[in-house]
């Protein structure tokens, strides 16, 4: 075990596995150049980052976690969760499911490197030691640079919206920025906030990355004694940002009850925390963000109008990549330029018809996936063409829309995921467990939506028409009652 003071120093390394032999293994093998933290699970392992505050620079994940070891759909969902609390983190997926589309998927979701077990320990050490140079390396860039000059682009659609950054910067209304998952939302909200020319703080929160039950005092912060665990009094979000900018992630995952305080606080500018009756004034500016269709979510009672209102003030859409035309070639040669410097590599170049495969492609995971993909090239292929076949194999092979189609029967007026079971023609002389037949329903239409979604819980959650918190409390109230989302086959009513 390595001391305090000493993994203070080191770069945090999170594993997660559910086999403890390979965890024993590898911290065998990187105890000391790493601080290890170790998980078996999603949830454990996302316990563990926001233990830290959500800050983490390296991760070594397996795909087959439980409660669905014999899929890739939990290592999936590991992905996006840990990169919603640290976009910077550094993801490598080290797992026995190796089939090329789970590959392809992982590194479409902002992975950077994908290792099949088993593996030798000297090609996984070089690994992290690339994706730790890159995280130090783009720490650094980004704290040296205004985040406008990272909003790249000289299509039409960027360009506007640099323009609304620019022209709204001076405001202090709020501003919510729409766009997909890799698109630039949280560098747009940096520029925010250092276009409005004063040297405070930016502080982000991911309402996604919080567990439902804490958002209320991580936002307002706490008093001693105000719930179990709140050992001494805690400042909250709003807090911290003093008079700077206060940034809302993916606000569309904020919990229904928990949106009207919110609310009273825009309206107001003012809040307590949690166990205290003495009113606080909000000063900083609020800059939200979400990868949801809000004005949806609203009609679909998922989200209040009378927030969405509040927080849409000012509105900033940061366009997906396939939008942008010919930025993808900009962005080529921008990165190119950047992680050549930063690596040492002399750059790659692409042939022909790598070129016309670069410009087909619709980059699903937007520029991250973009300046991941450059990255992988730049350490397999630096001085060389890539051709086609090279290109592609990093690529998503399927870059449809993740949501499978819902099937045609209808329950209660809205398509369901799955067949609704048939009509229960009696009961036996011995009765029935109703809670245990209910559960088990619940279980296989949750495991499908997440089968149809991919693992994404936020999409899951929208096929089943709630909310992703909700989603999350439901799994873990089955779980607590033994059931196995790894079984998805439908179980009658016996």
């Amino acid at each position: 075990m390595t001391s305090p003071a000493t993994s203070a120093a080191l770069p945090s390394l999170l594993i997660v596995d559910d086999d403890p032999l390979i965890i024993d293994t590898l911290r065998y093998v990187l105890e000391g150049e790493f601080d290890l933290l170790s998980a078996s699970s999603r949830g454990t392992a996302i316990a563990l980052v926001r233990q830290r505050g959500g800050r983490l620079d390296l991760a070594l994940i397996d795909l087959g976690l439980p409660p669905l070891p014999h899929r890739p759909d939990e290592g999936l969902a590991l992905i996006g969760e840990l990169l919603a609390h640290d976009p910077q983190c550094k993801i490598i997926v080290l797992s026995g499911q190796n089939e090329e589309a789970h590959a392809r998927h992982a590194r479409t979701l902002g992975a950077l490197e994908f290792v099949a077990k088993p593996t030798q320990p000297e090609p996984l050490r070089a690994a992290l030691q690339r994706a730790l140079q890159l995280r130090r390396q783009e720490l650094n860039v980004s704290s040296a640079n205004q985040a406008l000059e990272r909003i790249v682009g000289e299509s039409a659609i960027i360009l506007a919206a640099r323009a609304q950054l620019q022209r709204f910067a001076s405001s202090h209304f709020p501003v919510l920025i729409e766009g997909e998952s890799g698109a630039g939302k949280e560098v747009a909200a940096q520029a925010l906030h250092e276009l409005s020319g004063a040297h405070r703080r930016f502080v982000a929160l991911n309402c996604a990355a919080i567990s439902p039950g804490l958002i209320e005092a991580t936002l307002f912060g706490h008093t001693r004694g105000a719930f179990t665990g709140a050992q001494a009094a805690q400042p909250g979000y709003f807090e911290e940002a003093a008079d700077g900018t206060l940034f809302l992630d993916e606000i569309g995952e904020l919990p229904l009850d928990l949106q009207p305080k919110l609310l009273r606080v825009l309206e107001n500018g003012e809040y307590q925390r949690v166990g205290e009756t003495q009113k606080r004034i909000v000063r900083a500016r609020i800059v939200a963000a979400t990868n949801r269709d809000l004005l949806q979510e609203v009609r679909a009672g998922r989200f209040r109008a009378d927030l969405f209102h509040r927080l849409s003030v000012l509105r900033v859409r940061m366009p997906a990549l396939r939008q942008t035309g010919s930025d993808r070639l900009v962005l080529l040669d921008h990165y190119m330029r950047i992680f050549s410097e930063q690596m040492g590599l002399q750059p790659f170049r692409l042939t022909m018809d790598a070129l016309q495969s670069w410009q087909a492609y619709d980059f699903p995971g937007n520029v991250r996936e973009l300046r991941n993909i450059i990255i992988r090239l730049l350490v397999r292929h630096a001085g060389q063409a890539v051709g086609r076949e090279e290109l592609e194999a990093e690529q998503e092979a399927d870059v449809a829309p993740i949501i499978a189609p819902p099937a045609t029967s209808e329950v209660a007026g809205t398509n369901a995921v799955i067949s609704a079971p048939n009509a229960v023609a009696g009961i036996a002389p011995g009765g029935v467990d109703l809670p245990a037949v209910l559960r088990r329903v619940e279980r296989d239409y949750i495991a499908t939506a997440l089968q149809q979604a991919h693992g994404n819980m936020s999409q899951a959650a929208r096929l089943l028409g709630i909310n992703r918190s909700t989603l999350y409390n439901r799994m873990e109230t089955l779980a607590r009652h033994g059931e196995d989302f790894g079984n998805t086959e439908q179980q009658g009513t016996q």
